[in-house]
């Protein structure tokens, strides 16, 4: 072969070589760019990691909108959620290691469980549900009871959900309050929080009237009298296991607190960096802790309740945490970073933060036409198999973190037939309920989920 040939094979390989170096290169370069995320701007992006690329099949409306109060108005609140479907199974606790999750320049540790509860699928159960929807009227609010309701169609109660990699055991009241004896298991959120919180009550009891619950709520500084207008938070303490079970509203999970005591019309300090003073006074009682929030963080929410964004004791001045979006990712990061300070002083305490419920308005939004109408179980599918988280910033809240995810989206998110919907007691005029979830329903599976967490 002639030298010329000869060096011109080479040249061609040497380019050749060049050109998938290069795509290799710029391959790489691309996968450690983090996906452009439609939910929040740019400038947000930067505040927390994503802990998995994500894409958002539906956005959340306008910071602007306001939404109807469940504590106000008869618990038939419309709240939002981002819905994200995971675009790369990462981050996610599936298995009893630590994972690397590389975003951009900022490496994550995620912090796996042995068991992913959240992926699985939902079967048919002939014994569900797990307590009557008339009987359980002890603790169960009426709007909230679907069997109370016009609604005719209560074939959603007959599903369990079964976890797909570990056991979950049926629930047995009796057998949990014995796992709880001497323990208190506090709930701390919004409405949704409370709808967990009453689930649980029934849970427990079967549904049935029990003459065995005392109300301990003064010991909290609850006050549910006639002479309380909007209570605050309930508590009940069953006499044969000593075990007390509890829900204190807190919408945001910020400290609030008044600007000018004397002043009845006064703005409120909403202290993104600080948790509701409730926690602070009251931790050391706890055995059992679960937090949410989500819902009430919009503009419409903020201007109504007078609240005034403060971090560092003062109003905020950082332009980055003045979208809802941000506010709420500070906020929750804050308080979750503050619990995991507190949790070696508290030893036997186990805490959790609750993943978002989602909502399901179809056709429109809560104020122009939408609806949840469909009565048939499972309309979009029973299976979770995705291994990834998909409430991304609850996720990055608690990694690193000695806070469990109590991880119920993706399985929520399935049961559009569940939400209350429509319905209403007889009597009164309906309106589009589909945030709430019917009882028995939806948040007794969040129940079942944390009671094989403990």
């Amino acid at each position: 072969m002639k030298l010329g040939t000869l060096n011109g094979l080479r040249g061609k390989r040497l380019s050749l070589t060049l050109i998938i170096i290069f795509t290799t290169l710029l391959i790489w370069g691309w996968e450690r760019t983090p996906h452009q995320d439609t939910f929040h701007p740019q400038h947000e992006q930067d505040l927390y990691p994503q802990v998995a690329r994500i894409k958002y099949i539906h956005q959340l409306p306008s910071e602007e909108e306001d939404f109807p109060d469940a504590d106000t108005i008869g618990n038939r609140t419309n709240g939002t959620v981002p819905q994200v479907l995971s675009d790369k199974p990462v981050g996610s606790p599936t298995a009893s290691k630590t994972t690397e999750v590389d975003e951009g320049l900022q490496a994550i540790t995620v912090e796996n469980n042995a068991c992913n509860y959240a992926k699985g699928k939902w079967v048919s159960h002939e014994r569900r549900p797990l307590y009557s929807g008339f009987g359980c009227k002890q603790w169960l609010s009426e709007p909230w009871a679907c069997r109370l309701t016009q609604r005719k169609d209560f074939s959603y109660e007959k599903f369990r959900w079964q976890p797909e990699s570990c056991d979950m055991p049926e629930f047995e009241g009796s057998k949990f309050l014995r796992r709880m004896q001497d323990k208190t298991i506090a709930f701390v959120g919004d409405s949704l929080g409370r709808q967990q919180f009453q689930s649980l009550m029934c849970m427990v009891s079967g549904g049935e009237q029990r003459s065995d619950v005392e109300d301990v709520g003064l010991q909290y500084g609850f006050v549910t009298g006639p002479d309380a207008a909007r209570p605050n938070g309930w508590a009940y303490q069953f006499s044969s296991t000593n075990t007390t079970i509890l829900y204190y509203w807190s919408a945001t999970l910020c400290d609030v607190e008044p600007l000018n005591v004397s002043d009845p019309a006064t703005n409120y300090a909403m202290h993104l960096d600080r948790p509701t003073s409730f926690l602070s006074q009251n931790l050391h009682r706890f055995d059992v802790l679960i937090l949410n929030t989500g819902h009430h963080w919009n503009r419409g929410k903020l201007n109504a309740n007078r609240w005034e964004m403060y971090v560092n004791g003062a109003p905020n001045t950082d332009k980055k945490l003045a979208p809802m979006g941000s506010a709420k990712d500070f906020a929750v990061h804050s308080v979750v970073k503050w619990l995991d300070g507190q949790l070696p002083l508290h030893p036997r305490l186990k805490a959790f933060y609750r993943s978002i419920s989602p909502r399901h308005f179809f056709n429109g939004e809560w104020n122009s036409g939408g609806t949840c109408d469909n009565t048939k179980p499972l309309a979009g599918g029973s299976v979770v198999s995705q291994d990834a988280a998909v409430d991304v910033a609850a996720v990055s809240a608690v990694n690193g973190t000695s806070v469990e995810l109590l991880d119920i989206t993706a399985l929520s998110q399935l049961r559009d037939e569940g939400h209350i919907s429509k319905y209403s007691i007889k009597g009164t005029q309906g309106v589009q309920d589909c945030l709430h979830w019917c009882l028995p329903g939806i948040p007794d599976t969040w129940n079942e989920i944390l009671a094989a967490q403990l």
